[in-house]
């Protein structure tokens, strides 16, 4: 079908848009927010609080939709337990979140303001996401 890469263009686009507007993809940015005792940046804070009102009016009306607009259904999430794999990457991807001041929504939109840099990002990301599919043995 030919809408769904236009809903999927469109989509990234305003989000890509949506973390530069914000600031996100500047990594100083969220480096500054994660400065809680030195200089620290609340921008980071606001574009957070902002994305929660959103989705919380975007899960009110979810709740009242049969199915999305442009799927045959919705994709929820369907297990609420906590594994090691789960903690330990979420911790990794703090980790690394703290170091960079990019998380890869903001490292691809970074691709069109300083390529360079958020080049190395993202090919350290999918380098990394590489190697957890050999180790897992997932193709």
């Amino acid at each position: 079908m030919i809408r769904d890469p236009i809903v999927s263009l469109a989509s990234g686009t305003i989000f890509g848009a949506g973390l530069t507007i914000g600031g996100m993809t500047d990594p100083a940015r969220v480096r500054g927010f994660l400065d809680l005792f030195g200089n620290w940046d609340p921008t980071l804070a606001f574009v957070m609080g902002g994305a929660v009102l959103i989705m919380a009016v975007a899960w009110t009306f979810q709740r009242k939709m049969m199915r999305p607009f442009f799927a045959e259904g919705f994709a929820l999430p369907d297990r609420t337990d906590l594994t090691g794999k789960l903690i330990g990457g979420s911790a990794l991807f703090g980790i690394g979140w703290g170091i960079a001041g990019l998380c890869p929504g903001p490292g691809f939109a970074a691709l069109a303001i300083a390529p360079v840099s958020a080049a190395i990002f993202v090919a350290a990301l999918l380098m990394g996401m590489t190697i957890v599919r050999l180790v897992e043995g997932k193709s």
